[in-house]
């Protein structure tokens, strides 16, 4: 599942195809909204957000009938592609949503929770209405973020499994889980209820810097200094990508140590049992 990095590049691609742009025709595969199509073809898409892992089309209100927005959840499988309006996409997946404009074309594939609703109503929405803060999408400090951590719905539960509730922060998904906790030096069963006030500042100070780090890099987490000379070194993008993810077995970039694999919250997560020590 695309994390929140990979959800704003790709809302940054759909708004650069049809933003600010007349909707030649929309298209809906449900039949619950096929009666729609016709009411939204040539309104203006007005924006296109990203929150969380979540992204909203808006179409302007015409004559009485206010303004749209079409909410979609990727969850697993949805992908969203770009072409020309007149392109179509090689692809074996199934056609869920598509807005074209006179010039290009943004089609969602695969994915199976799509809804129509107004603006004012979005917090209506299960997935939205839950979601917590989005550094990404937001205006979001660290001090927010200490917050949370001091929460008493949050602070008893391992970091581990905690970094990846949407609830607690939006955007964060498999590989930042692992890259934050090794960027504060944090152990991944450690609970924010038994950090200190500096073990959590540079929590949260984390979680601000590698969503927007990765977002900025095409999903880089490693230092910039260190992936110029990783690729200066010939090291594939993949080789040079991350800290601690994917690295099992190779040896920490900071104190040598063997990078160690576990299991944590059903998903694989990766960390140096150097750089985050276990503290009671």
């Amino acid at each position: 599942m695309p994390e929140g990095p990979e959800i704003r590049r790709m809302v940054d691609d759909i708004a650069d195809a049809v933003g600010n742009r007349d909707a030649r025709q929309v298209f809906f595969a449900f039949d619950r909204f096929k009666g729609f199509e016709s009411a939204l073809a040539g309104r203006r898409v007005t924006g296109v957000e990203a929150r969380g892992k979540a992204v909203l089309v808006f179409f302007a209100a015409r004559g009485d009938d206010g303004p749209w927005c079409v909410y979609s959840h990727n969850q697993l499988y949805g992908k969203w592609r770009i072409t020309r309006a007149e392109t179509e996409p090689n692809t074996r997946r199934q056609l869920r949503f598509a807005v074209f404009t006179r010039d290009k074309a943004a089609r969602l594939y695969s994915a199976s929770d799509i809804r129509l609703v107004r603006p004012d109503a979005l917090d209506d929405v299960p997935y939205l209405a839950n979601l917590g803060p989005d550094p990404l999408n937001e205006d979001i400090r660290a001090t927010a973020l200490v917050e949370r951590l001091n929460d008493t719905r949050f602070a008893g539960r391992a970091l581990g499994g905690l970094l990846l509730d949407q609830g607690f922060i939006a955007g964060i998904g498999n590989y930042l889980r692992s890259e934050i906790l090794f960027e504060a030096g944090i152990a991944p069963k450690t609970r924010p209820k038994n950090l200190d006030d500096d073990a959590k500042q540079r929590l949260a100070e984390a979680v601000v810097r590698l969503i927007r780090r990765a977002y900025e890099t095409k999903g880089i987490t490693n230092p910039p200094e260190r992936a110029k000379r990783l690729k200066d070194e010939g090291a594939s993008f993949g080789q040079r990508r991350h800290m601690v993810f994917g690295r099992a077995g190779r040896a920490c970039y900071e104190c040598g140590r063997e990078i160690i694999k576990t299991t944590i919250a059903s998903r694989r997560l990766y960390y140096c049992p150097d750089c985050q020590p276990i503290r009671d």
